[in-house]
């Protein structure tokens, strides 16, 4: 399959993975052939990008980090939670307790990981930007958990990072909807009431007797950064407690690279770019570090341009180069269509990718 923008699409087409709404259900099934409206109505719900069928990339296989029941039980749970807390009065005096699904919910969760050798950050499943919050608190979860492994944390740490992250931003439950989801920029009121979700949400959780202490510290601590900048404390470097300078990161990315209701999604590695650019001010330079050779930076099934002029699509990612994937060449330098072969850039060093199919850039796909 072949990952594209929804900008390329073209009538006829054949999704390759399915599309779900931001409640973890179904919205169009895998196989789908898309039509002229189907695509209008993908552009109008804020998809950014999609997998569809492609006949000299059905050798391609996106897996996710979970097993299918793992994360429809988990958006299950999380909205659930999260929807009886909107509104819900006592929150923050303890006279309203979490779902104990939560701590089932990261068994669950570190069991399907611990099935992966080397687990990486992937472009996740495709999600609609409604209720963004739900997949976005998993994502962080998942995308924390692999720097966590891979920093070398034992499973109990993993347990308490992996808790902080999918309860991070909880205190949002307690933010007015019209302030969350608002297109434009907010009003230096608006600001303030969206920063206190890190003090609500910490609040929220130092309460809860089977929620860590320093999981409530992780959703205190996410927004703060090492150079004094960040929020609700100011705090700087050392003052940050390690789990949230991980979740800090990932908590970016992610928003970086999901679809919201005021902004496009950025490819990865675009939000990596954005990201290195706060390096020793914003984030540690080796979280940083750690997090680039983690993250699949050119998602399998993306089109690429190399050095050599030549284009493909990025067919396999090795967990120990993320960044020099396979591509399968389709044209040549000069655009002409040719024999497809794979060129492994962690052999050809001299090549490098140079650019990739943007939104808005024609497709050509073959016949």
């Amino acid at each position: 399959m072949r990952l594209v923008s929804v900008n390329q699409l073209q009538a006829g087409m054949k999704l390759g993975k399915k599309i779900y709404n931001d409640e973890g259900l179904t919205l169009l099934a895998d196989g789908v052939e898309l039509t002229d409206a189907l695509i209008k109505r993908l552009a109008r719900i804020d998809i950014g990008y999609i997998y569809i069928e492609d006949s000299v990339t059905d050798d391609i296989v996106i897996t996710g980090i979970l097993q299918d029941e793992t994360r429809n039980q988990a958006l299950k749970v999380i909205r659930n939670q999260f929807q009886q807390m909107s509104g819900a009065s006592g929150i923050t005096k303890g006279l309203y307790h979490l779902d104990k699904k939560f701590s089932k919910i990261m068994d669950n969760i570190l069991d399907d990981m611990s099935l992966q050798e080397d687990p990486m950050i992937m472009l996740m499943d495709m999600h609609t930007a409604d209720n963004y919050l739900y997949v976005h608190s998993l994502n962080v979860c998942l995308y924390t958990l692999v720097l966590g492994i891979a920093h070398g944390y034992s499973k109990e740490e993993l347990r308490v990072i992996g808790l902080g992250a999918l309860l991070h931003d909880i205190g949002k439950t307690q933010i007015p909807i019209k302030i969350i989801q608002k297109p434009g920029r907010l009003s230096d009121e608006e600001f303030r009431h969206m920063q206190a979700h890190t003090e609500i949400g910490f609040q929220i959780l130092k309460e809860e007797p089977n929620i860590p202490l320093l999981a409530a510290h992780c959703a205190l601590q996410h927004h703060e950064r090492i150079d004094g900048s960040g929020y609700p404390r100011g705090l700087t470097g050392p003052q940050i407690h390690e789990y949230a300078k991980w979740l800090g990161v990932a908590d970016s990315y992610d928003a970086m690279t999901s679809n919201r209701v005021y902004k496009k999604a950025m490819l990865p590695h675009q939000a990596v770019e954005a990201l290195y650019v706060g390096s020793g001010t914003l984030y540690e330079q080796k979280h940083l570090e750690l997090f680039r050779d983690r993250v699949a930076i050119y998602p399998l099934g993306l089109t690429v341009k190399l050095s050599t002029g030549e284009s493909g699509v990025v067919v396999k990612i090795e967990p120990s180069t993320p960044h020099r994937p396979t591509v399968r060449v389709l044209t040549g330098p000069e655009g002409e269509k040719v024999a497809p072969f794979e060129r492994d850039l962690s052999k050809a060093l001299s090549v490098v990718i140079v650019d990739v199919a943007e939104q808005g850039d024609s497709l050509e796909m073959p016949n």
